[in-house]
Protein backbone atom coordinates (compact mmCIF):
# COMPACT_ATOMS: atom_id res chain seq x y z
CA UNK A 1 0.00 0.00 0.00
CA UNK A 2 1.50 3.11 -1.07
CA UNK A 3 0.85 6.28 1.17
CA UNK A 4 3.16 9.42 2.06
CA UNK A 5 3.11 11.48 5.09
CA UNK A 6 3.13 15.14 4.52
CA UNK A 7 3.15 18.27 6.36
CA UNK A 8 1.21 21.23 5.47
CA UNK A 9 -0.81 24.31 7.39
CA UNK A 10 2.12 23.17 10.15
CA UNK A 11 0.03 19.93 10.86
CA UNK A 12 0.72 16.44 9.34
CA UNK A 13 -1.59 14.08 7.32
CA UNK A 14 -1.21 10.54 5.98
CA UNK A 15 -1.96 10.83 2.29
CA UNK A 16 -3.19 7.66 -0.22
CA UNK A 17 -3.73 7.69 -3.65
CA UNK A 18 -7.69 7.94 -4.23
CA UNK A 19 -8.47 9.13 -0.50
CA UNK A 20 -9.59 12.88 -0.12
CA UNK A 21 -8.19 14.60 3.18
CA UNK A 22 -9.35 17.59 4.97
CA UNK A 23 -6.48 20.17 5.27
CA UNK A 24 -6.16 23.84 6.73
CA UNK A 25 -7.69 26.21 3.99
CA UNK A 26 -5.43 26.46 0.83
CA UNK A 27 -5.95 29.75 -1.63
CA UNK A 28 -6.83 28.05 -5.04
CA UNK A 29 -9.71 27.25 -6.67
CA UNK A 30 -11.91 24.18 -7.13
CA UNK A 31 -10.19 21.67 -9.74
CA UNK A 32 -7.01 23.21 -9.19
CA UNK A 33 -3.65 21.26 -9.14
CA UNK A 34 -1.41 21.12 -5.80
CA UNK A 35 1.31 19.63 -5.06
CA UNK A 36 2.80 18.83 -1.83
CA UNK A 37 6.83 19.22 -1.81
CA UNK A 38 7.10 18.66 2.62
CA UNK A 39 6.82 14.74 2.19
CA UNK A 40 8.32 13.38 5.81
CA UNK A 41 7.90 9.70 5.16
CA UNK A 42 6.84 7.98 2.24
CA UNK A 43 6.23 3.62 1.02
CA UNK A 44 5.79 2.19 -1.97
CA UNK A 45 4.08 -0.98 -0.13
CA UNK A 46 7.60 -2.63 0.30
CA UNK A 47 10.04 0.18 1.86
CA UNK A 48 9.63 2.68 4.03
CA UNK A 49 11.90 5.87 3.01
CA UNK A 50 11.93 7.97 5.92
CA UNK A 51 13.34 12.02 5.44
CA UNK A 52 15.91 13.62 7.85
CA UNK A 53 13.13 15.62 7.64
CA UNK A 54 12.14 15.49 4.37
CA UNK A 55 12.17 12.57 1.84
CA UNK A 56 14.46 14.57 -0.99
CA UNK A 57 12.46 14.28 -4.66
CA UNK A 58 9.86 13.20 -3.02
CA UNK A 59 6.15 14.98 -3.48
CA UNK A 60 2.25 14.16 -3.00
CA UNK A 61 0.05 15.42 -6.17
CA UNK A 62 -3.88 16.25 -5.70
CA UNK A 63 -7.04 18.55 -7.30
CA UNK A 64 -9.16 20.53 -5.04
CA UNK A 65 -12.40 19.28 -4.42
CA UNK A 66 -13.70 21.61 -2.08
CA UNK A 67 -13.49 24.39 0.16
CA UNK A 68 -15.92 24.92 3.43
CA UNK A 69 -15.82 25.65 6.91
CA UNK A 70 -15.81 22.95 10.06
CA UNK A 71 -18.15 22.71 12.73
CA UNK A 72 -18.73 26.00 15.01
CA UNK A 73 -16.69 25.75 18.42
CA UNK A 74 -17.48 27.61 21.17
CA UNK A 75 -14.86 29.47 23.88
CA UNK A 76 -16.29 31.03 26.64
CA UNK A 77 -14.13 32.54 29.42
CA UNK A 78 -14.92 33.21 32.89
CA UNK A 79 -14.41 34.50 36.07
CA UNK A 80 -16.55 33.76 39.47
CA UNK A 81 -17.75 36.66 41.78
CA UNK A 82 -16.14 38.96 39.03
CA UNK A 83 -19.05 39.61 37.00
CA UNK A 84 -16.78 38.63 33.53
CA UNK A 85 -17.97 36.05 31.27
CA UNK A 86 -17.53 35.84 27.00
CA UNK A 87 -18.49 34.17 24.98
CA UNK A 88 -17.35 33.41 21.17
CA UNK A 89 -17.55 31.15 18.56
CA UNK A 90 -14.92 30.14 16.02
CA UNK A 91 -15.50 28.17 12.61
CA UNK A 92 -11.87 27.25 10.84
CA UNK A 93 -11.76 27.03 7.15
CA UNK A 94 -10.55 23.94 5.41
CA UNK A 95 -10.52 22.68 2.43
CA UNK A 96 -10.69 19.11 0.23
CA UNK A 97 -8.47 17.44 -1.72
CA UNK A 98 -8.60 14.35 -3.67
CA UNK A 99 -4.76 12.73 -3.60
CA UNK A 100 -3.97 11.40 -7.22
CA UNK A 101 0.01 10.28 -7.26
CA UNK A 102 1.90 9.74 -4.98
CA UNK A 103 5.99 10.24 -6.02
CA UNK A 104 8.56 9.50 -3.84
CA UNK A 105 11.50 10.15 -6.28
Amino acid sequence: MTYAIIRTGGMQFRAEPGKTIRIPSLEAEVGAAVTFDEVLLGSDGTTVHAGAPLVSGASVTGEIVKHGKGDKIVVFKFKRRKNYARKQGHRQKFTDVKINDISLG
